[in-house]
């Protein structure tokens, strides 16, 4: 693979610009008061239940929806009204590839590159995404996966600036999924931005530099995944050899008999803020009662976790960009 391939030149400036935007359907604010941006080359998620506003957002900078009110600038431009000039310096990856069913993957390659004055190898981009011996065959023949990596291919092939990648490992079989990863970490190293929508909280977590989570057409928190993990940590898992009852763990901490449960596995769950006083006191308690401490964890386990937290309620819980 050429080492060039990828670099691009665009200014210092943020990438992305999003400042109180607002989008009504009818009388309902699907996207309402949202504010963030993204760094030029940072792979950046945006998260969030369904009907979030996610979408809508995301269509707002691809400059194919207007705003209703808010200041949006995409690679320094005005999607709405500098559509022409931004277009070329974007790549759009769709959960439907919206192709021709007869249009084979190499033609759809081909037809895609000559829209560009200087356009990706469609045939190193058949390599890349690991299409080759689906070269020829017609789109409607493609699996659920070489749909996925074609309409990515797509996304690549007039080499832009700005990818957006909606659900970009949809269908896609272990494998692809890491192969996937692999290119749009390496999008990332070379000076790509990359705005990424995904229902896989574990891609996120593992591709993210940082995750906006929206909720009701709000921004609910704005961290790095390690960060969101954090923001919510407020549980303790621990395991004994012997076990011990949850009485009996509950009165040790001075904390309601609710907030320890026992998990199919034995582990002991204690629903509280993992503080150094109390991790001193569990420890304390177990040496008391001569039982070993076999696992400890403090804090949110994973990115899905918090995910779920921060959107369990009606209520914004954060809101700086």
């Amino acid at each position: 693979m050429n080492s060039n391939r990828f670099i691009v030149t665009e200014g210092a400036g943020p990438a992305v610009v999003v400042r109180d935007l607002v989008k009504h359907y009818s009388s309902r604010a699907v996207v309402d008061g949202l504010s963030f941006t993204v760094a030029t080359g940072e792979v950046f998620a945006l998260l969030g239940p369904n009907g979030a506003g996610k979408t809508t957002t995301v269509e707002i900078l691809e400059g194919y929806r207007h705003a209703d009110a808010g200041y949006v600038r995409v690679l320094g431009l005005d999607p709405r009204h500098q559509g022409s000039e931004l277009k070329p310096k974007i790549g759009l990856m769709l959960q439907q590839g919206g192709l021709f069913p007869q249009i084979t993957a190499r033609e759809a390659l081909r037809l895609f590159a000559a829209f560009y004055p200087e356009a990706e190898d469609p045939d190193a981009l058949l390599d890349l995404l690991q299409l080759r011996e689906a070269a020829n065959t017609r789109f409607r023949q493609l699996s659920g996966g070489q749909k996925q990596r074609l309409s990515l291919a797509l996304a690549l092939v007039g080499k832009p600036s700005l990818v957006f990648l909606d659900e970009p490992t949809a269908a896609m079989d272990p494998q692809a999924r890491r192969g996937t990863w692999k290119i749009i970490r390496e999008l990332s190293s070379r000076g790509t931005t990359v705005l990424l929508t995904t229902h896989f909280m574990d891609e996120a977590e593992q591709l993210a530099n940082r995750v906006a989570i929206v909720d009701h057409g709000r921004l609910v928190a704005l961290d790095t995944p390690a960060g969101l993990r954090h923001a919510v940590a407020n549980e303790v898992r621990f395991a004994t050899e012997p076990h011990v009852l949850e009485d009996a763990v509950a009165a040790a901490l001075h904390v309601s008999p609710d907030a320890v449960v026992r998990e199919n596995d034995g582990t002991l769950v204690v629903h509280a803020e993992p503080t150094p006083d109390l991790i001193a006191a569990l420890s304390a308690w177990l040496a008391s009662e001569n039982v070993l401490l076999t696992e400890l964890r403090a804090g949110s386990r994973t990115l899905e976790q918090a995910f779920l937290t921060l959107t369990a309620s009606d209520g914004v819980t954060s809101s700086a960009p």
